[in-house]
């Protein structure tokens, strides 16, 4: 079984836990996030560190512990560094660009995609077939990475599609006569 939840978070310098009403809240310099515990755990701030404890013993509570432990470094990290998340465009003609809120994709289609950005995370197109997607909440990056990527996941035939930057695509061979 994991140890994970017996560690404790560590707040770095300009990070501020607050903990009230199962409720806890962390601001850094990139942003607030907040999460509401379950009742099984306990969290204590002491120290510059926040410790978590399961009320029980039980199998269940040890592991809800170590799932909020993670969950709150996470958000830690978030606001005081941020996570991104980096995609490929690989095709003839595909090419993104962000502007402001909106992400525009050409893809293939005979209609351009515009993707409205979610509060709380940025885009940026350094080159055309290139986006970097920067955020504070790790979940939310990684969603807004997923859906991105679904409006053109990479096929196995040719490669065509758009990817993650460190993806592999396996290729499959084309049919023979």
């Amino acid at each position: 079984m994991s140890r994970i939840a017996n560690s404790p978070v560590d707040l770095p310098s300009g990070v501020e836990a607050n903990v009230a009403n199962g409720l806890v809240s962390i601001k850094g310099s990139q942003g607030a996030l907040e999460i509401s515990l379950h009742e099984q755990v306990d969290i204590v701030n002491e120290d510059n560190q926040l410790k978590l404890k399961a009320k029980t013993d039980a199998k269940d509570s040890v592991a809800l512990t170590g799932t909020y432990r993670s969950l709150i470094n996470n958000m830690v990290i978030g606001v005081s560094q941020g996570f991104e998340k980096k995609l490929t465009l690989i095709g003839v003609g595909y090419r993104a660009k962000a502007q402001g809120k909106t992400l525009n994709l050409i893809v293939g289609y005979s209609h351009p995609i515009d993707y409205n950005l979610p509060e709380g995370v940025t885009a940026e197109t350094p080159t055309q077939t290139e986006i970097v997607i920067k955020g504070a909440d790790k979940q939310l990056v990684g969603q807004v990475a997923a859906e991105i990527r679904e409006f053109r996941p990479p096929e196995p035939y040719k490669g065509k599609g758009i990817r993650y930057e460190d993806e592999f695509v396996y290729r499959k061979e084309a049919k023979k006569k």
